[in-house]
């Protein structure tokens, strides 16, 4: 019947060749680490799938359909060096308060998460890394949890008595969080991060690809340093020179989102930085060339 992967590249190479020769030439493929793990992801989201009366076609086109969108987005960044979206109100009517977007952006993402190279080096940064930082962690943070991929792991790793709240703004997000992720105790929070309170000091926080939603990405950091206890471990993702239907802020560069981190109170303690043109010895500095910035931060002491 062949591997998960070769069907999701079959169908694809059905669908759109040129992609198709795009994702074949990422070096993981030789990966076995990479392999076993695609497989078991992609078993665990087909049963998903399955249970919401979908089938892996119909998020492979979603997959399809946010790749065209991107392209979209990234011809027009390489003619005007800016994102096409500028405030949150706009992108929130666009994106976030339009479940059928949103449901075919989700289910793209997460399956991007796999077959994307930069994206899965991160992936794999935080899975290496996850456990030195979660020992006795009782109370985690998730801002913006998408489709529930990392909340997962996280949840691998605790053991009895940990609280976790995900706030988020899209119910489609957290639907689809609610579905994707096994066990755990988690409290969905709808509600805009900026409006969220609480007594609880938190002692994990995890922010994956939010701040390039915002228009004041260093005023939802400071807050997250006022939720969060002085002993807290942060994990955060943040793309540079990457167009997409709704992205806001631009990060040029990851040495940006560092100045951005230190300026809100926080320092990095262990980063990746993960090019989609990873051949390319150049391609850091590209700015037309999407870089995804991945870190483990605690708070300056």
């Amino acid at each position: 019947m062949g591997s998960y992967l070769d069907k999701i590249l079959d169908y694809i190479g059905d669908k759109n060749p040129m992609h198709y020769k795009k994702l074949k030439k990422n070096a993981y493929r030789n990966d076995t680490q990479y392999l076993e793990r695609t497989e078991a992801f992609f078993k665990n989201y087909e049963e998903l799938l399955t249970k919401e009366n979908k089938d892996l076609p119909y998020a492979l086109d979603c997959y399809l359909h946010m790749c065209s969108d991107m392209m979209y987005e990234q011809i027009r960044f390489a003619e005007t060096g800016v994102y096409t979206s500028t405030s949150f109100d706009e992108v929130n009517k666009r994106v976030y308060g339009n479940p059928e977007v949103m449901s075919y952006y989700m289910h793209g993402l997460l399956v991007s998460e796999y077959l994307w190279e930069h994206h899965y080096n991160v992936l794999q940064f935080f899975f290496n890394n996850i456990a030195k930082y979660t020992d006795g962690v009782k109370s985690i943070l998730e801002i913006g949890g998408g489709h529930g991929l990392f909340t997962n792991e996280i949840i691998k790793q605790m053991s009895a008595g940990y609280t976790y709240t995900m706030v988020d703004i899209s119910e489609t997000s957290i639907d689809m969080s609610k579905a994707f992720v096994k066990g755990g105790n988690v409290d969905y929070i709808l509600m805009d991060v900026y409006q969220y309170e609480s007594d609880k000091k938190f002692d994990f926080l995890i922010v994956g690809e939010v701040l390039e939603h915002l228009e004041d990405p260093l005023g939802l950091m400071k807050k997250l340093h006022s939720l969060t206890a002085d002993n807290v471990t942060a994990f955060l993702t943040v793309p540079c020179n990457s167009p997409t239907i709704d992205h806001i802020y631009l990060f040029k560069n990851p040495e940006e989102i560092i100045k951005l981190y230190n300026d809100a109170g926080w320092e990095v303690v262990l980063d990746l930085v993960a090019s989609s043109e990873a051949k390319k010895s150049d391609a850091v500095d590209d700015p037309l060339i999407p870089v995804l910035y991945g870190a483990f931060l605690k708070k300056k002491v």
